[in-house]
Parts: C-alpha cells; structure tokens; sequence
C-alpha cells in the first residue's frame, strides 16, 4: 500500500535487532504490543533489498513505518495497532457498504498490511486472500507490522493479474493497493490498469461486488491526468463507478460496482440497516467515509485517455501520446 505526503526520503540511523519473536492472532495482542514498544527507539529498525525494492522499517516518534525505496508505503502506532494507519485504508473497507453479506475479500498488494489487519478485527469472518509479489514484503508485513495468517487470512506469493488468471474463485470485493516504486517517484503497474485488466476483475467479481483501487493523485492538478484516466478505464468496464478522496492524504479510492444501478437512497438505507444488524460496532469513521462517496464523472477525464494492454502511461500521462 502506498500514500503520498510530501516528505524526504528514508532517515539514516543505526540498525537495530529485528523482533526477536513471534505471537498468534491479531497484532493487538498485549504480547506483541509488549515486544513492539520494546524496540520503540527512534531508529532504524531493519533494511535490505529484495528483487523489487530497498525495504527499510523504522521507529519514528512511537509509529513503525514501512519504506519502500525511499517512499513511505505504511504505518502503525507502537502503542495502539489499530491507529496510526493512513486515512485512506479505512474507505477499503467500504465494500461492505454495497454488500452487508460479503464473505470473502481479494487484496492485491499488502504493505505493511494495514487493511487486512482491519478487516480481522472488524470483519473477523470474511475470508482474505492476500496477493503479494514480493516474499520479502511478506516477511516483514510478518515480523514488523504483526500481520498474521489465519483460517480468515492467507498469503498467496504472486502478481495480482496472474494470480487472477489462474483462479476459478469469485469474490464480493478485489482490493488494489499496488505500486511500483522507484527513485523517481511510484506509480501503478502497467498492467494493472488497463480495460482488459479489469475486465479479469469483473469476471471475478460476485454480483453484487466491488472493486476498489487506491489511486495516487488529485481531482486537479497534480496526477489529475492519472487519476481522470483510471476512473475512464474503470467506466468502460463496470455499470457504476464511485470514488472517496483521502481526508488526509493525495489519495483518491476509485470504486466500480457490478449492480446495474445508481446506490440510491432506499439501497443506502436497506444497507445500512443490515450493515448494523451484522456489524454493531463499525467505527464512526466508517460511516463518515459512507457520506463522502461521490458519483460525479471527474473534470479529468474528459480530457484523459481509456488505458489498455497496449497504452497505459500511467507514469507520464501528460507527456504521452497515443499511438
């Protein structure tokens, strides 16, 4: 997973010992709060280069954060495992919202695992399969975030469009938080954006499924042109598409819905009310990100292109061109 913050890259400190041990269950656990404020110091917790990235973990001012060549991909309170996330990983929670009785969730990209250890205290019975392309990101997700497989939770080591190429399951929700990052900056995969990329995702998506997509950018100016052009290639593919901007951060959650319909209000509202019935105890958060769910066809994407297995810049939109 991947936000964006105008800040410098990585601090240089003095490594440390990883965790010297590891605990079942949730990351919340009392064991492993204990082990995690244990290694609170400020500092740099663990570094290595794995095929994909130059991983670095560290301890700033009691939050754990999770760099990816020298972008900041996640991060956890020491003392709360619950807090300390990004903003934006609480809208991924929203499929819910479309479907009350959803039982099994597709995550491509895990990060520092944000989202899935969420989904395991509020949702704790649906099923999460976790995509994820590089091993070593897995381990650390493991051994520094708390993030833990379960009867709820598996990890699957591969790309996100293989992996769907080659299941037969379909899911109430396909989750992406996918990046690739570089010196330069990070920027979606190729092709994990295009109309034929999100075709596969319909055609593994329940009837009453979503697909959400963590898209870097803004309605306007900078990255507009990416974000205007995802939410078209998306369009073409699914009836409805929906998006929620970050309260915090430039990021927008693309949404596209398989129901034929508009969300009305009287689906809102039967929603809402089977959401309580099975859910009791979702945080006032989810339902303020509920009210920010937006319909209107953005300014940009009059102007962006549909993206396909054959053109998708979406490392340079503005100075692309169409062949």
């Amino acid at each position: 997973m991947l936000v964006y913050r105008m800040e410098s890259n990585g601090v240089e400190a003095n490594k440390m010992n990883p965790l010297s041990q590891r605990t079942h269950g949730l990351v919340s656990s009392a064991a492993l709060l204990a082990m995690l404020v244990s290694n609170a110091w400020c500092g740099q917790v663990y570094e290595t280069t794995s095929v994909y990235n130059h991983i670095i973990v560290e301890d700033v001012a009691g939050t754990r954060i999770l760099r990816f060549n020298g972008s900041q991909e996640s991060r956890m309170s020491l003392q709360d495992s619950t807090r300390g996330h990004f903003q934006y990983t609480e809208i991924l929670q929203l499929p819910v919202f479309w479907n009350p009785a959803a039982t099994n969730v597709l995550m491509i990209g895990l990060g520092g695992g944000s989202t899935h250890r969420a989904y395991q205290l509020l949702f704790p019975e649906i099923h999460i399969d976790a995509v994820e392309l590089d091993p070593v990101v897995m381990k650390v997700a493991k051994t520094y975030f708390g993030v833990r497989e379960s009867r709820t939770l598996k990890f699957h080591e591969a790309d996100g469009r293989v992996y769907l190429r080659r299941t037969k399951q379909k899911y109430d929700a396909i989750l992406l938080d996918a990046y690739t990052s570089t010196r330069y900056g990070s920027f979606i995969p190729h092709h994990l954006a295009t109309t034929e990329f999100f075709t596969i995702v319909r055609d593994h998506l329940t009837p009453n499924g979503v697909v959400m997509f963590n898209v870097i950018g803004n309605y306007q100016g900078w990255r507009a042109d990416i974000f205007g052009a995802m939410y078209k290639t998306m369009n073409s593919v699914f009836p409805n598409v929906y998006h929620v901007p970050s309260t915090e951060s430039q990021n927008i959650i693309l949404i596209g819905a398989m129901n034929e319909g508009p969300l009305k209000r009287e689906t809102k509202l039967r929603n809402e009310e089977a959401l309580l019935k099975t859910y009791p105890r979702l945080p006032l958060a989810f339902w303020k990100n509920t009210q920010a769910i937006q319909s209107v066809v953005p300014v940009s994407a009059a102007k962006s292109p549909v993206l396909s297995d054959k053109f998708a810049p979406v490392d340079g939109l503005l100075n692309a061109v169409p062949r």
